[in-house]
């Protein structure tokens, strides 16, 4: 098992890893609209789903993987009436690639966001 850490997306909040690497799969800890430095991106769903998919590229990059090796991904949001606008924020980050995924309206996201997302991918 293989901790990832970068300093190119925040840094854990919590007694957890920004990801995983186990049998060739990386699991990501969800992302959440914050810079490198830990400053929360304010803004509607799609500045703080932008924010999210930079983060996921930085630590999928330092896993040593890519958007492209993406097999599943989880959305949490905090209001499904922000679908449609956070979708198509999605598909421009997975063009041709479609990888499985979730998306489900919670209660309460860390620091109020909109928007959390965690991926499953292939390492190469």
């Amino acid at each position: 098992m293989n901790v990832v850490a970068t300093t190119n997306a925040p840094a854990a909040i919590g007694p957890y890893s920004q990801g995983i690497i186990v049998n060739g799969m990386f699991y990501s800890s969800g992302q959440i609209p914050l810079t490198a430095t830990g400053e929360l991106v304010d803004g509607d769903i799609v500045v703080q789903t932008h924010q999210v998919f930079a983060n996921l590229k930085a630590v999928l990059e330092a896993a040593g993987s890519s958007l492209d090796n993406v097999v599943k991904t989880t959305v949490f949001m905090k209001d499904m009436n922000d679908f449609v606008a956070m979708n198509e924020v999605y598909a421009s980050h997975f063009s041709q690639h479609k990888p499985a995924r979730s998306a489900v309206e919670v209660a309460r996201l860390p620091k109020d966001v909109k928007i959390e997302i965690e991926v499953l991918a292939v390492v190469k």
